[in-house]
């Protein structure tokens, strides 16, 4: 029933249909959700967490607490050895360039066994610009294994493995970025780690990014050496103001920690300017938070098949992130959708988007995000490129009910532009 706003009678009685078609799926992700909240919440009181941690420290940070429990908190909720959480990681990219700066160093190999890896992460490695100091500046060499029809190619990725000279580490990115291929399962990973570690000394690590707490396991629990990803995707809930996180194993994450700050000092330093709070409670809030963004996901894949689009993954399909991608066809069909989504934000609803050139892509791109953090993916919202064939990644979803409308929303656009009928 939706009585506060003007969407076609036909379009609420397909999102009806569509939700009928979504019951089964709904309930695996409610079990994933308990099970990952049950961990979660395990982890806090396991590491004692107490009012004295929610507060925070200037200066140095020396003997910050809540920032030491948080790390510890962090990595029991993600099955790590050891974790390194901090709020002034500005992002993924900048977290994932941590990790890599961090165990990566002149004359390694560094090995991408999930085909080119996304947009951001490319000046990082030295793939594109020049004179930024990027991995390939400081002597590190990159290689990659393409895909096969969207899909790992194992036997090239074990034959790359066994001739890669001076292999440091193997890349994985479990999400798709503006790829069509499909999202890499919890058991393609387990089966990346057992070829590599078979057949290297090599560490794997995984961009964890909009990947967490989707399944039952995590990529550090089934092989996984070291993952990172962001706080304002599905780790912080939509509290976490900002930051990211490194876990793994003990003495690659404290690698990282020498990098995020100097050799000597690593995790020992660092305020954390009242931060503690949020991102604690972001991580408590994060497995709910991450099943009603999937719930979001799987309505929307429903949604647009009865209508006959292309959607990956498709609603019947297991999901081992939040993102799901709709191939629109056109770029004015797009360009509704997004302003649609845009027109059910709760901050900045009306906001018109439009196209233009992002940081970090090649081609303009049209984005709808009306959050209470600036750029939160766990958050609803819906981008893409304006190219061929008009693909829109929609992800997040602070909860299902509030995301549902603004599909139909989106929907109510579409028809206006002439891009549907009903």
């Amino acid at each position: 029933m939706n009585t506060f706003f003007e969407i076609d009678e036909n379009i609420i009685a397909l999102g009806e249909k569509a939700l009928e078609q979504c019951k089964e799926q709904f309930r695996r992700i409610e079990k994933v959700t308990e099970y990952n909240q049950n961990k979660v919440l395990k982890a806090f009181i396991d590491n004692r967490i107490g009012e004295q941690h929610l507060g925070g420290t200037t200066g140095y940070g020396y003997g910050d607490a809540g920032r030491d429990a948080l790390d510890k908190t962090f990595a029991a909720a993600l099955g790590a050895e050891a974790a390194l959480v901090r709020h002034n990681f500005t992002c993924g990219t900048h977290t994932l360039g941590v990790a890599l700066f961090g165990i990566l160093r002149p004359g390694d190999t560094l090995l991408c066994v999930s085909g080119t890896p996304y947009d951001t992460i490319q000046p990082v490695i030295g793939m594109s610009g020049e004179g930024m100091g990027s991995l390939k500046d400081f002597g590190v060499h990159y290689e990659e294994v393409a895909l096969q029809n969207g899909r790992l190619d194992f036997p090239e990725i074990e034959r790359k493995i066994k001739a890669c000279k001076q292999l440091k580490m193997v890349y994985v990115q479990r999400s798709r970025g503006y790829a069509a291929r499909p999202t890499l399962t919890t058991e393609e990973m387990q089966r990346i780690a057992e070829i590599t570690h078979k057949n290297s000394q090599a560490i794997v690590f995984a961009d964890n990014c909009y990947g967490e707490f989707t399944d039952l396991q995590t990529p550090t629990e089934v092989g996984v050496d070291l993952m990172a990803g962001s706080l304002i995707k599905n780790p912080g809930g939509g509290i976490a103001r900002t930051g990211g996180y490194i876990a793994g194993k003990k003495e690659l994450v404290e690698l990282c920690a020498y990098r995020a700050t100097v050799p000597g000092l690593g995790a020992e330093v660092g305020a954390s300017l009242h931060e503690n709070r949020s991102m604690f409670m972001g991580l408590f809030q994060a497995p709910h938070v991450t099943g009603e963004a999937l719930k979001t996901a799987v309505f929307a894949a429903a949604v647009f098949e009865l209508l006959g689009y292309r959607v990956s993954p498709e609603s019947h399909e297991e999901r081992y992130d939040i993102i799901q991608c709709i191939q629109l066809g056109t770029g004015k069909a797009l360009e509704a959708f997004c302003r649609g989504v845009q027109s059910g934000a709760p901050i900045d609803a009306y906001v018109v988007p439009q196209a233009w050139d992002m940081p970090g892509y090649d081609d303009k791109v049209i984005m709808a995000a009306g959050a209470f953090i600036s750029g939160a993916s766990i958050e609803f919202s819906a981008d893409g490129p304006m190219r061929e064939p008009y693909c829109v990644w929609m992800q997040g979803g602070l909860n299902f009910h509030s995301a549902k409308t603004g599909i139909l929303l989106a929907l109510q656009k579409m028809k206006e532009a002439g891009e549907i009928e009903l």
